[in-house]
């Protein structure tokens, strides 16, 4: 009898508990951020709510000091927005009573003790090398991830250029010492959120992760929350750092948001009424018409990716809690913001002030996607140029990119041709309100590779020498180190291969110097030889820096500091030259001799100096 009594007490322990359970799923499905941090600057927290019918709800809340500013009832039946005041607030448990037509259930929520304080958090900066990598096409370290059931897209394979071919954050792990040996110091990942988006008719899908459908969750196929927090952690202990990139102009279609939207206005022209024109012109333009910006701003980026209305205060508070948690949870070193200008300017720059007053060491890069000096400079922190300040203290310089491309074509002069276009963009440094926070790249995941379908290393060592001696914060891509090429002709997954030797069945592994060519490792060791030079060299990071107009075709950029200095010297033509030595003695003075980092070589400088047909030296003197 008593073993009776015993199961029927369990068992109506067991119903009371599923039915609480039943209750507070039918209330509340989730609550977003997932949790929050004690002793943050801005003492302010807006907790989303979502839950079926959940906007008629009152709520009462306890616990931490913690007090309750205001409820904010949209226009879904299904979002509750709370708003709470920290200011006094300690770690703990803050229970959140809510009572919706007679139904009361007690949600706990917690804050927690922030792991360092806001200064503390070290951004990138022009001491650093960034290494981009899509972690889709970089390794497979976990293979049982490749296709997640339950998820929109069921496909995996590697033969399509625009499918998944199943990399993930375990695959990154694996191959940390990879990039300590290449001698670069930062890792920027495509986004790794989830994009639970369908493979449209099997053929193209959002590997690239840019079309976000869960803020606060890693995408199940390249891990967890913890494993993306684990694998920083790991690469910290390495001496990198990590760069997380973020899109606050638009998300996934099938973000909850799209099929129910908290408001009217969440989105710019709901249901894509609109496409952006991409013409960035029109933001800054002093004659832009209202149709012009209002369709650039305005306009979906692509038909799949609706765009936020950053205007509403409700939408930019959540994104802005957003790139906070994961600063605190992940211990990120740094955002790169994907299609910067296309979001409302007024809003991304309340965005930044934010970041800055929370994070003051902390670094940000804005994709600004214009090859015209002037106006990539506009955008940055402080600059005289715009009458509103973006506080956004690193642009993206696509005029570099620009001009060192068409370098590969062109013979250098002392105009326009070749390094002269290099000359005169850099001579328009004074335009930025700070020439050392600018990332400057030859190449990345939206633009052919350097390379092209070639293999050539002659132009790409020419690139790679300036990139990583000038004023800049240089970004490379993967896989060029090992002379990986490709266009766009056909598709972007051509300038998106996997990293070879980085999934089963490779026929080669290229991480390892016995899976590469003499041809590759040769690019590889010469690359590597001029980032470990780099890497904490102090004439790089603080040194001042100086340009020559080209002479015979050849075109010289000069760092100093504490008396040393790096000279590179770039012959701009398909033919032997000549440096005139005399021409630089402002630089050279007493020098006699320097050594050449790129090959070890000595070279004297009281003589002139022959340089091979697109020849390229930095002599450190």
């Amino acid at each position: 009898m008593k073993k009776r009594l015993f199961i029927i007490a369990i068992t109506s322990m067991i119903l009371l508990t599923n039915n609480s359970m039943a209750q507070k799923k039918a209330y509340i499905d989730k609550i977003e951020p997932t949790n929050w941090y004690a002793g943050m600057n801005d003492p302010s927290l807006q907790l989303m709510v979502y839950g079926k019918g959940i906007k008629t709800a009152n709520v009462k809340i306890d616990g931490c000091n913690a007090q309750l500013d205001s409820i904010v009832r949209l226009d879904s039946p299904n979002y509750l927005f709370l708003y709470l005041n920290l200011s006094q607030a300690k770690a703990g448990m803050i229970k959140l009573h809510f009572n919706n037509k007679g139904k009361k259930i007690t949600i706990p929520y917690e804050l927690k003790t922030r792991q360092m304080a806001g200064a503390d958090h070290k951004g990138f900066d022009n001491s650093d090398v960034l290494y981009m990598l899509m972690p889709d096409r970089f390794a497979n370290g976990n293979p049982k991830n490749d296709i997640v059931k339950g998820m929109r897209d069921q496909f995996c394979d590697r033969k399509a250029p625009s499918l998944r071919h199943g990399g993930d954050l375990a695959g990154i792990r694996q191959h940390l010492d990879y990039f300590k040996q290449l001698g670069v110091t930062a890792l920027w990942f495509t986004p790794v959120l989830e994009n639970d988006m369908p493979a449209d008719n099997g053929t193209n899908s959002s590997y690239h992760g840019y079309a976000t459908t869960n803020y606060y969750k890693v995408d199940p196929r390249f891990g967890t929350n913890e494993e993306y927090r684990s694998l920083i952690e790991e690469a910290h202990k390495k001496g990198l750092k990590v760069v997380m990139d973020m899109i606050f102009n638009h998300c996934g279609s099938y973000h909850p948001w799209n099929e129910d939207a908290p408001s009217k206005d969440w989105f710019n022209n709901p249901h894509y009424g609109l496409q952006t024109s991409y013409k960035l012109n029109s933001i800054l333009d002093p004659y832009a018409s209202k149709v012009d910006f209002e369709e650039t701003t305005n306009g979906w980026f692509v038909q799949n990716m609706p765009d936020l209305n950053q205007k509403n205060p409700h939408v930019m508070k959540y994104l802005t809690q957003n790139s906070q948690w994961w600063i605190e949870y992940a211990g990120i070193d740094g955002i790169r913001m994907d299609t910067y200008p296309y979001a409302d300017r007024d809003a991304m720059a309340q965005w930044m002030k934010s970041i800055n007053t929370e994070y003051p060491n902390f670094n940000t890069v804005g994709e600004t996607w214009c090859i015209e000096p002037a106006y990539t400079a506009s955008w940055q922190k402080d600059s005289k140029l715009n009458n509103k300040n973006s506080y956004l203290k690193t642009v993206m310089d696509f005029a570099f990119f620009d001009r060192i491309n068409k370098i590969k074509h062109e013979e250098t002069n002392q105009w326009e041709s070749g390094f002269a276009g290099i000359y005169n963009t850099l001579g328009l440094d004074f335009l930025y309100a700070n020439p050392s926070n600018v990332l400057a790249f030859i190449e990345n995941h939206d633009t052919d590779r350097f390379l092209g379908n070639g293999k050539d290393s002659t132009a790409l060592k020419q690139a790679y020498a300036l990139l990583l001696t000038m004023k800049r914060i240089p970004q490379l891509y993967y896989g060029t180190e090992i002379l990986m090429n490709g266009t766009k002709n056909i598709t972007d997954g051509y300038v998106r291969c996997d990293f070879p030797g980085g999934f089963a069945g490779d026929a080669k592994n290229k991480f390892t110097k016995e899976g590469r060519t003499d041809a590759e490792n040769a690019m590889f060791d010469w690359t590597s030889r001029l980032l470990h030079w780099r890497k904490g060299n102090e004439i790089i990071s603080k040194g001042t820096q100086t340009q020559f107009v080209p002479l015979n075709g050849i075109y010289v950029l000069v760092r100093q500091y504490g008396g040393k200095t790096a000279m590179t010297i770039e012959n701009g033509n398909r033919k032997e030259a000549q440096l005139q030595v005399k021409h630089y003695a402002e630089i050279i003075k007493k020098a006699t001799t320097a050594t050449d980092i790129l090959t070890g070589q000595k070279v004297d400088l009281t003589k002139n100096i022959t340089l091979p047909q697109r020849g390229v030296m930095v002599l450190a003197f």
